[in-house]
Order: structure tokens, then C-alpha cells, then sequence
């Protein structure tokens, strides 16, 4: 074979590789918002779900499950989180509002975000969230103190589930996150909706 000819073909060869490469970067950063995705719409790995209303008049059945409240903070947050009521017993189908207190301990404002997820993971499609606030970056400004409600309930779906017959106690986990730069103005609709949804307190 000529030498112009190794040439196209290692020249092919180099394309099609470089369009490989740029098909598996491409799916890498797809799969995150993709696998994001999964997660809310089937409750893989605890994930919760998002509600936009409370559920349907009369849906509240008196089967009740007790509600457990974990916080943690990841390393290189000065932040002092904690549920203020460790845990509650409620009707599944009720909307409930539970707070969680946070304090920045540092001397210098603070930014972060928080993560959370539903224990034993099987009930996080069941796990409905109206208000919270791991939608948005938090910022707290030097020795502030905050209150920091979640408003859910527990699906009434959840009651026809044979496999969650013997459920009578879930856990909410939250992780906070440090960030390192300032939230971005929130311009979404949505979390305007939830910072307004973030007064009440107690049973809702």
C-alpha cells in the first residue's frame, strides 16, 4: 500500500477515534442530569419526590408512620444542623411541616447546599415533599441563626403496596454541602414559590 494511502487511513482511524471521545464526554455529562432524572421520577436510592399540591381531600387514612429527622454537615462547613424535633408520628396523607435549625459558626459569610434522601430507599417515590429547602443554596451570613422548614406527606398510594405492609418507620436524611462561590439571584419560579412556602411552622 502507498504512502498516501497509510496516511488516509490512519487519518480516519484519528477521526473516528476523536468522535468516540467526544460521544463518551458528551454522555458523561449527560448522564448526570439523565440519572438525576431516574432518581425523582422512580425514588431510586431514596430519593424523594416533589409535590405541587397537598393531596386530595379525604385521602388522609388513619394508618400513621413514625417520621424520623437526621442532619449532618460534610467537612469544611462551619455549620452547627439539626432537626428540632428528632422525630413525629403522622396519618399517611397528611401535610406536615418539620424544621430543622442551622447555625453558621464562622465569622465569615458561608454558602452550601444540601442533599438528602429517605431511609429504607424503597419508600422514596412514596415520600412527597411540597416545601424545602435543599431546592436552593443556602447563604448564612457570620454567627447566623436559622429556621428551615420541610413541608411533606406520605403518599397515600403508599398503602396499597403489599411490600410496605410492615413499614412503620421512615428516616429524612440531610447532608449539607459547602459551596464555594455565592448562589446565583434566583430568577426560577418555582423556588420563588418554596422561599415564599418557608414560613409556617408546626403542623400544616
Amino acid at each position: 500500500m502507498s504512502k498516501s494511502g497509510n496516511t488516509s487511513r490512519d487519518l480516519i482511524i484519528a477521526a473516528s477515534c476523536g468522535a468516540v471521545v467526544g460521544l463518551m464526554v458528551a454522555a458523561s455529562y449527560a448522564a448526570v442530569p439523565l440519572y438525576n432524572w431516574f432518581c425523582r421520577t422512580t425514588g431510586f436510592g431514596g430519593t424523594t419526590q416533589v409535590a405541587h399540591t397537598a393531596p386530595a381531600a379525604g385521602s388522609v387514612l388513619d394508618r400513621t408512620i413514625t417520621i424520623r429527622f437526621d442532619g449532618n454537615v460534610m467537612p469544611g462547613l462551619p455549620w452547627k444542623f439539626e432537626p428540632e424535633q428528632t422525630s413525629m408520628t403522622v396519618r399517611i396523607g397528611e401535610v406536615v411541616t418539620a424544621l430543622y435549625k442551622v447555625t453558621n459558626q464562622s465569622a465569615r459569610e458561608t454558602y452550601a447546599q444540601a442533599g438528602y434522601n429517605v431511609s429504607p430507599p424503597t419508600v422514596g417515590i412514596y415520600f412527597q415533599k411540597i416545601n424545602c429547602f435543599c431546592f436552593t443554596e443556602q447563604t448564612m451570613k457570620p454567627g447566623e441563626t436559622r429556621e428551615m422548614p420541610v413541608v411533606f406527606y406520605v403518599d397515600p398510594k403508599l398503602a396499597a403496596d403489599a411490600e410496605q405492609d410492615g413499614l412503620n418507620t421512615i428516616t429524612l436524611s440531610y447532608t449539607f454541602f459547602p459551596q464555594r462561590e455565592a448562589p446565583r439571584p434566583v430568577a426560577d419560579a418555582t423556588d420563588k414559590a418554596s422561599s415564599s412556602a418557608a414560613k409556617p411552622a408546626g403542623r400544616i
